[in-house]
């Protein structure tokens, strides 16, 4: 990060940070390897978990784990928060290694008919300007407060297939079937701090800010956290057998700073009241902001976690799952009409009072360091370190 949006403590952790219950994962130059870390707000410095289990996966299988983690005495320190965010101790790494990540696509009202959009447009910025005036009108207002799946989202199916409105991005929106798809491989999420990519050959993306909840393998919400899923809109808008490209990209998967565990003074009705800012700076001047409602979810967390894993599914080293945005910016940027597009270099940053701050600078893919630390390297280190 250049200096002018250096990280600190102060910056990225929650408003109330002395009431967090904060964890996560960082590079430790002197392990020399991954550590599942613990918080302290008080003195903003890291404990090192790892006696207690060394994947962060693992961690949020324990029983009782926000009770175990109030007495701090038993872990050793790995130094100060602000070490980790200069880089002269490590530096900060997603908050999730052996998990799935997941995501759950079309969710908010307001993006629901951006993806639309994206599909009458066949992914040219050029088209969809006109196509929003079109539809916004009808759309809006039928989609608007609708509950996915219940009685009165199905007369108004009945009614857009009569209109010839209907779309697939509806069908998961407000159908009683939800979108859950692979947003990134288990270790390849970057964390705050990091760059976040777009594929070089996307000409129409954008950030999308979301909450990302912490499931074990039994289907327990555990914790919160912030993530950004990087979308391409044209790579999607050409056809939705794309969404892996538009998806799936390295460093196109950013999530942290840290997981806020449920405690007796955060929990999931804190989640569903929050609200999500995302603010875009650009070299050239460009400014955006946005402010993302949870209540205006279509879908519960609960009923996208029951979709997630249940009878069909299992995830035996528990998830993290996006649970999607309404943020699909409109805001011209290269030229009247062409919407929102990132340039090289943006500052992101994804924020909410009660789980933080998360920042990253965006660049092309190819650019960003290479995924090159798996499941297979973890494991090695691991049992290097003596942890396995």
């Amino acid at each position: 990060m250049a200096a002018e949006h250096a990280l600190t403590p102060e910056l990225i952790l929650p408003a109330d940070m002395a009431d967090a219950l904060l964890v996560g994962r960082v590079w430790s130059n002197t392990a020399d390897g991954p550590c599942p870390v613990l918080v302290d707000p008080v003195a903003k410095t890291l404990l090192d978990l790892s006696t207690l289990a060394p994947t962060l996966s693992e961690l949020l299988e324990l029983d009782g784990l926000s009770a175990s983690l109030k007495d701090r005495s038993g872990f050793a320190s790995l130094g100060a928060l602000q070490s980790f965010l200069d880089g002269s101790a490590g530096e900060l790494l997603a908050p999730a290694d052996l998990q799935a990540i997941k995501a759950a696509g079309v969710t908010f009202a307001d993006s629901m008919l951006e993806r639309v959009i994206e599909e009458q447009a066949k992914g040219d910025p050029l088209r969809a300007q006109d196509i929003r005036a079109k539809l916004a009108p009808v759309l809006g207002d039928s989609l608007r407060g609708l509950v996915a799946g219940s009685d009165k989202a199905a007369e108004v199916k009945s009614l857009l297939q009569d209109m010839g409105l209907w779309s697939q991005y509806l069908e998961v929106g407000i159908g009683p079937d939800a979108e859950i798809f692979t947003k990134a491989q288990p270790m390849s999420a970057v964390g705050c701090g990091a760059k976040v990519g777009i594929h070089p050959k996307s000409q129409w993306n954008n950030p999308e800010p979301e909450v990302v909840l912490a499931v074990t393998s039994r289907g327990q919400i555990v914790g919160a956290t912030l993530g950004n899923d990087v979308n391409l809109r044209d790579f999607e808008g050409r056809s939705a057998l794309l969404l892996s490209k538009a998806k799936d990209n390295n460093a196109s998967c950013a999530i942290g700073p840290f997981i806020r565990l449920f405690d007796g003074k955060f929990g999931l009705d804190d989640v569903k009241s929050c609200e999500i800012s995302l603010s875009v700076k650009g070299g050239e001047g460009f400014e955006m902001t946005g402010v993302s409602p949870m209540k205006a979810i279509s879908r519960t967390p609960e009923d996208l976690v029951s979709q997630l894993l249940n009878d069909n599914h299992q995830y035996p080293d528990g998830a993290v799952l996006f649970l999607g945005t309404m943020f699909a910016p409109t805001k011209d940027r290269r030229g009247a009409g062409l919407g929102f597009t990132h340039e090289i270099g943006d500052v992101v940053e994804i924020s909410s009072p009660r789980l933080g701050r998360l920042i990253n600078r965006v660049d092309h893919s190819g650019n960003c360091p290479a995924w090159s630390f798996g499941l297979g390297a973890l494991m090695k280190n691991l049992a290097r370190r003596g942890h396995l």
